[in-house]
């Protein structure tokens, strides 16, 4: 009986996870309804007072996506002046959900990150995941991959379909 060899940790594959810059708590969701009359009220007066009296340290080095959960009808001052009081601490933020701010996270990881290792190497960029990547967020890596590598293929190893190669 002969050896099984793993073939695919002896390959010269590379894989990229998109997990590996996943926000995990570095983004939060923040609900402005919190703040409103009956939650969809804008009372100016009692609007800035409670922000005035928000612990905004919780958002602190965070992307917070601004929303409202309720059906309420909001000038547009309403989410900036959350933002103002938000900006001292936030790393950004953002007027959307938290899919959103997840993207916005990950476009910013993306833009920044050093692709040298990956010049003219074979990728596989993995598809099976365990946290919300969202899939906008796939479009955006393979088009940044697409100018380093050599290959790519979306998936796992073992069964892994191919996008793309170099002429």
């Amino acid at each position: 009986m002969s050896e099984i060899v793993n073939k695919v940790a002896n390959s010269k594959l590379i894989v990229f996870d998109l997990e590996d810059y996943y926000p995990d708590d570095h983004v939060i969701a923040l609900d402005i309804s919190q703040w409103l009359f009956g939650g969809f009220i804008l009372k100016e007066t009692e609007f800035r007072e409670q922000l005035k009296n928000t612990d905004w340290s919780l958002y602190e080095d965070k992307y917070v996506a601004l929303y409202c959960s309720e059906d309420a009808i909001l000038p547009a001052w309403a989410y900036t002046l959350v933002a103002v009081h938000l900006a001292p601490f936030a790393l950004k933020v953002i007027h959307g959900d938290k899919k959103i701010a997840v993207i916005d996270w990950y476009q910013d990881i993306l833009n920044k990150l050093d692709y040298t290792e990956f010049f003219e190497k074979p990728l596989i960029l993995k598809g099976c995941s365990k946290k919300d990547v969202p899939n906008e967020i796939y479009t955006l890596a393979i088009q940044k991959l697409m100018k380093v590598s050599k290959s790519i293929m979306f998936g796992e190893a073992c069964s892994a379909v191919p996008l793309y190669k170099k002429k």
